[in-house]
């Protein structure tokens, strides 16, 4: 192969990099995948996700141990070249790529469960976009973490939960601290997670509620990427991180805005929703 056909695509600018490998026959590499996403000299992208069938490659012996009915594995890398357990917005943008391919089909309102390293999870589309499944989640109410980042004064309390992947949710003062949080350089979680974790920092709407529905603001620095317009798992962490603060009045939808537009979030018997848009752009080769 001297070239690799590929798609990019977004969700709430949260950008990947995505090409089709049913049979598990093309494997990369790290410094391969870091070419491809990067920005000056590469294709560009917070990630780089592989469309291959779970029966063809290791990890998905899990999934379809798991769900028999999870054809399909989403192998996501981070920029860096990394692997990632999950993708809350690479995943809707992945079940879009099957569909553009041909690989599936999926009426409105129908589902189709995808396998990932972090376990199979269920997407539901819309005729706006598509609804996943994040499953249960964690929240370490009991660790004493603290994050420290580029123009905050002191260290700040940071809540760890877990959606598939690790997270360290970080409530600022107001909306102007939000606003001039220097990301570039990623913040310093003490003590440190042993496989790292996306950091997110975030403000209450005003109002906190509105007509039953909680709204949030955030910005989010990603483990291995940097910090990204967009995290699915980072806005689903968010909510959940305030729907345990405000207790047991805390309202189970919340509208998540990033600087690429604005999430869904749905919290029910201990599971978390992400509904949202995804979004292909164009298609290429990239020469190898």
């Amino acid at each position: 192969m001297t070239s690799l056909p590929f798609t990019k695509g977004h969700g709430t600018g949260n950008d990947f990099v995505l090409f089709a490998d049913p049979e598990g026959r093309i494997e990369l590499g790290e410094e391969r995948i870091a070419a491809i996403a990067d920005r000056h000299f590469g294709v560009g992208g917070d990630g780089v996700i592989r469309a291959v069938r779970s029966a063809n490659l290791p990890e998905g012996d899990d999934a379809l141990a798991d769900d028999p009915a999870a054809e399909w594995f989403m192998d996501y890398r981070n920029a860096d070249g990394s692997a990632a357990e999950m993708c809350g917005n690479g995943i809707r943008v992945y079940v879009r790529y099957l569909l553009d391919q041909g690989l599936l089909r999926l009426e409105v309102g129908e589902t189709v469960k995808i396998g990932t390293r972090g376990g199979v999870h269920p997407v539901t589309r819309h005729a706006g976009g598509f609804t996943v499944d994040l499953g249960p989640f964690v929240v370490l109410d009991d660790a004493e973490v603290t994050v420290s980042a580029r123009d905050l004064a002191v260290a700040r309390p940071g809540l760890p939960v877990g959606v598939g992947n690790p997270h360290v949710v970080v409530v600022l003062d107001d909306a102007a601290e939000l606003d001039e949080l220097d990301l570039n350089e990623a913040p310093v979680v003490h003590p440190r997670p042993p496989d790292g974790a996306n950091v997110e920092f975030v403000v209450p709407g005003d109002p906190l509620i509105e007509n039953g529905v909680g709204r949030i603001r955030m910005r989010v620095h990603e483990r291995g990427v940097g910090e990204t317009l967009s995290c699915g798992t980072g806005v689903a962490a968010s909510a959940i991180a305030f729907h345990h603060y405000a207790g047991d009045q805390a309202p189970d939808r919340w509208t998540v805005e990033v600087p690429g537009g604005e999430l869904e979030v749905l919290i029910e018997d201990g599971r978390v929703l992400l509904t949202g848009p995804a979004e292909l752009v164009f298609d290429g080769d990239y020469e190898l």
